[in-house]
């Protein structure tokens, strides 16, 4: 067979987040976050769980490291937790700020390469019970945070992301009620997602003022949203819609400093007074401060929308991550959704009931680069399936996975020699993990967690990825 190498400097890792694997969630000064409080919300999550233990990740974290340095991971990308660090939002918890020191440590012991992330979802519950990031001094508290994170890691993490997917942190957790902490009003999502890129810029500006060799960047959720009928407008104006409400509503300030006009309108037609609200958040300045120039751009990606502006049968999956809790779900992430609908179109699906779209993938990178990044380099910093594994004889052969991680590495590579600079691939995610709505319900590890016993155990697609790794080629 043929291989196709990848260039050289090319990273490939693996992804996780705090909430999701650290367990230990009230120890050593640690207190609740909005997920904490939100996992114990009746019917919030699949069977109630939560992750105050999920993979103890807070105690086997030596363990954890030299398991990916096993697979040959070049670098990995975690998330700290505000709770952990600056519990209710206050002062510097030293125990919180040491685990982290010395996760970076043992990373570097092992020549991976660490990539932090300051947000991934956890704000603390107290802040958010004064007001969260509906609140505009919520972005002043953050950027405390990431500045204590610095002082701590700054000597030895080059490489900061400052938020991983806002749409999740605005959207679905302040609009459609899916996500922690669970509100459903369109008006708190607009100042959600505005406070949120607002503390982005404000942090990336402190960073960059403190050490002008940190790779700064931001992770965003991107989807592919294309018209049934190209040549319908109906189904071109659904598509539109769902792309300016999904991926240009935080592309557009971040790279062009404006917010889409057409989606304004839209949502202006269906709640004024929350457009009203939106605008009196928006103040003189505050884009030029979100659009700071970046030296990365996280692009994470699952599986794309083929939409219609006509009723009929529907998959039943529409968007990324809209399973989640869906036995909660009371409103749509998307305010302007009128008429919309989500296309069956034939291709397999994952466990979420995501259809399985690589080439996708290549596309939205292409476009990325071309429309907006404007030579900032592009990384994929999260792709993934989740399956229902099977453990045969203690061995996870999980064959649909690992063609869905081998087409989705080709899928990058085939981007890379359409001339997009795309320098790393982060496969999501390191292990099995607490997966939000959906408890440990859903799988998305190549190494797979037994949760009673904690024991981890390499799949084959985590032996396929490390395979692709050592050969840096497919």
């Amino acid at each position: 067979m043929n291989s196709r190498q990848f260039p050289d400097g090319f990273l490939f890792g693996a992804a996780t987040a705090a909430y999701q694997i650290e367990g230990a969630a009230f120890e050593d000064g640690r207190t609740a976050s909005v997920w904490d409080a939100f996992a114990r919300v009746p019917g919030a999550v699949v069977n109630g769980e939560n992750g105050d233990v999920a993979c103890d990740h807070y105690h086997r974290m030596p363990q954890d490291v030299a398991l990916m340095k096993s697979l040959g991971l070049q670098t990995y990308r975690f998330s700290t937790s505000w709770s952990r660090v600056r519990p209710d939002g206050g002062a510097v918890n030293a125990k919180g700020v040491d685990f982290y020191s010395r996760l970076v440590d043992e990373l570097l012991e092992n020549d991976i390469l660490p990539w932090l992330t300051l947000y991934h979802w956890d704000m603390p519950q107290a802040v958010e019970e004064q007001g969260g990031w509906t609140s505009r001094d919520t972005v002043d508290r953050f950027v405390e945070y990431a500045l204590t994170m610095h002082d701590a890691l700054g000597d030895r993490v080059k490489n900061w992301t400052t938020l991983n997917e806002p749409w999740c942190a605005s959207f679905l957790s302040y609009t459609a009620g899916v996500h922690a902490p669970g509100r459903t009003d369109i008006g708190d999502g607009l100042l959600a997602a505005h406070h949120l890129l607002l503390a982005h810029g404000r942090t990336v500006q402190a960073l960059r003022a403190r050490d002008a060799d940190l790779d700064l960047g931001i992770t965003l959720n991107l989807t592919v949203a294309d018209p049934a009928d190209a040549d319908d407008s109906a189904d071109v104006d659904a598509a539109r819609r769902i792309d300016g409400q999904f991926n240009r509503w935080f592309l557009d300030p971040i790279f062009e400093g404006d917010y889409p006009s057409d989606i304004v309108r839209d949502i202006r037609e269906v709640d004024a007074d929350a457009i009203v609200r939106w605008q009196a958040a928006v103040h003189d300045g505050d884009l030029d401060v979100i659009s700071a120039p970046l030296d990365a751009l996280g692009v994470n990606y699952y599986h794309g929308e083929l939409l219609s502006g006509h009723a009929q049968q529907e998959g039943p999956a529409g968007t990324p991550h809209d399973t989640e809790g869906q036995q909660r779900q009371t409103a749509s992430p998307f305010p302007a959704d009128a008429g919309i609908h989500w296309v069956e179109r034939g291709l397999p699906r994952t466990g979420m009931g995501w259809e399985v779209q690589p080439e996708g993938l290549t596309r939205l990178l292409q476009r990325v680069a071309a429309d907006y990044a404007g030579g900032v380099p592009l990384y994929v910093t999260e792709n993934g399936a989740a399956y229902d594994d099977v453990v045969t004889d203690g061995a996870v052969n999980d064959a649909e996975r690992t063609a869905f991680l081998r087409d989705h590495v080709t899928a990058t590579l085939d981007a890379i020699e359409a001339g997009v600079d795309v320098r790393g691939y982060f496969y999501w995610s390191l292990m099995d993990n607490y997966e939000w709505a959906w408890g440990y319900d859903k799988r998305f590890g190549i190494v797979r967690v037994d949760y009673d016993t904690q024991e981890r155990t390499v799949k084959e697609s985590g032996r396929e990825y490390s395979r692709i790794i050592a050969a840096r080629a497919v």
